[in-house]
Parts: structure tokens; C-alpha cells; sequence
């Protein structure tokens, strides 16, 4: 595919992204509406909101997305802390696909996008100002609260997008949750998505990626003190995984 033909191909998935989310806030809205008082952990509005990313994925003709392992979910009720690596901003399109709903723990840059940040306020999702201590007490509260209303809570334990193939150093905070509340933990490998647009780009490329649901990691018994140990395994499970992700779906994990 030439570099034309892909530069023009890469606004055309901009332009039907952006018409994606100015049409998809008024339905959300609509659905938010109409469900709010009996659907307190705005899981209808949310899964609303997943399914306008998952619209603008299936309208872009530069990315060919997979999921598999659903089924290890089971009940799409039972809430689980989910975390996966985090190689671009096509990850939320491409884990959007799972069919439950999750609560995504983002930075407050994203909520103050017109329409994108109204969705995401209506679909519960959980705002965080990185380096805010207060923010930080206010996301974990927020996180808690959603996992109590039999929602999912997705944080990418990297904190940020790596800018090369090896996973960054996982944080604290998602094991701390799942501990505090005794909540499992759902992992998730994501592999190729790198290759759909690289750290410090806007660009669409053209590309493959797929995302795979692991086993579930109970934390039941688990104290603080078992915290770091929990967390490095968890990071195991997802860089293997990842890995063999690519190799057997022949995948590219590191783009320059």
C-alpha cells in the first residue's frame, strides 16, 4: 500500500472518528436518560459508549482487530479489576470489543474533550490527574464505588504507553485496589497495536492487533504485604502472553 494512499486512507479514519463520537453522544445521552434511575452503575450508557469506539473500528480500513478468551469471563456482572499492557492509543479502541462493560480509569485530559468527555462522564468513567495526590484518593474511591455497583474497573498498570516492546514497570495501584476489595484480577495481552499508531503520533497505520482475555487472578486472602509479589506475576502472565500473541498471529510488537 503506498504512502499516499494510506496518508489519505489515515483522515478518512479521523474524519468518521470524530462523526462517530458527535453521533454517538446524543444516543449515549439518550440511553443515560432513560436508564440512570434503575442502572446505578451506568452499565447500559457505558456499554453504549464502548460500542460507538467499536463502530469507528469497524469503519477504519487500516486496522483489522481480534478478541479472543471472552468466555473466561463468565458472569459480565462479576466485577473484576482488568489491567493490560498499554502500546497505544488504539488499545481502547481494540479492548472495547470485549462485549461487558468495564470502567476505564483515564487522565483528565480525555474528559475535557467535547462530546469524547461527555461521553466518557456519562458512561462512568473514572477521571485521574496524574502527579495529585487528592486526585489519586478520589480515582481509588471512585474505582471502589464502581466495583460495589457490579461494574468492571480497566487501568493499564504501565500508566503510560511504552515506547518500545518491553512491557514499562507495573504500578501499584491496580493491585492495591484489587487487594483493598478483594476483587479479582482480570488480565488482558494486547500485541500489534503499536504498529496502528506509535507514541507521539496521530497518525492511522495500517495494521493488525489482537487482544486475548486471561485466566482470572483471584486475590481472595490476599494483604498488602502480598502486593508486589501479586503484581509481578500478573506482569509475567501479560508479557508472555503478548509475546506469544505475536508470534502466533505474526504480529508486530515494536515499530520504528
Amino acid at each position: 500500500m503506498s504512502e499516499f494512499v494510506i496518508n489519505a486512507l489515515s483522515w478518512w479514519a479521523w474524519v468518521e472518528t470524530v462523526l462517530c463520537t458527535i453521533v454517538g453522544t446524543p444516543i449515549v445521552a439518550g440511553v443515560w436518560l432513560v436508564t440512570r434511575p434503575f442502572d446505578p452503575g451506568v452499565y447500559a450508557a457505558g456499554r453504549t459508549f464502548r460500542l460507538v469506539a467499536v463502530v469507528a473500528t469497524l469503519l477504519n480500513p487500516l486496522w483489522r482487530f481480534r478478541t479472543l478468551g471472552s468466555q473466561r469471563v463468565g458472569n459480565p456482572r462479576r466485577p473484576y479489576v482488568v489491567v493490560a499492557n498499554h502500546e497505544s492509543y488504539a488499545d481502547v479502541f481494540l479492548i472495547s470489543r470485549f462485549p461487558w462493560e468495564m470502567k476505564w480509569l483515564s487522565k483528565q485530559t480525555f474528559f475535557r474533550i467535547p462530546c469524547l468527555g461527555w461521553m466518557m462522564q456519562m458512561a462512568g468513567d473514572i477521571k485521574l490527574v496524574r502527579g495529585n495526590r487528592d486526585s489519586t484518593v478520589d480515582a481509588i474511591a471512585s474505582c471502589k464505588d464502581r466495583l460495589t455497583k457490579r461494574a468492571s474497573v480497566m487501568i493499564f498498570p504501565e500508566g503510560t504507553r511504552s515506547k518500545t516492546r518491553d512491557l514499562l514497570p507495573f504500578k501499584d495501584g491496580a493491585f492495591r485496589l484489587a487487594i483493598e476489595t478483594q476483587t479479582a484480577i482480570l488480565p488482558i495481552a494486547v500485541a500489534g497495536t503499536r504498529a496502528c499508531m506509535a507514541k507521539g503520533s496521530f497518525r492511522f497505520r495500517p495494521a493488525r492487533a489482537v487482544a486475548e482475555v486471561l485466566d482470572p487472578v483471584e486475590t481472595t486472602g490476599l494483604t498488602l504485604a502480598d502486593l508486589p509479589t501479586l503484581k509481578e506475576r500478573v506482569r509475567g502472565i501479560i508479557d508472555d502472553a503478548r509475546h506469544r500473541l505475536a508470534r502466533d498471529h505474526d504480529l508486530v510488537l515494536l515499530t520504528t
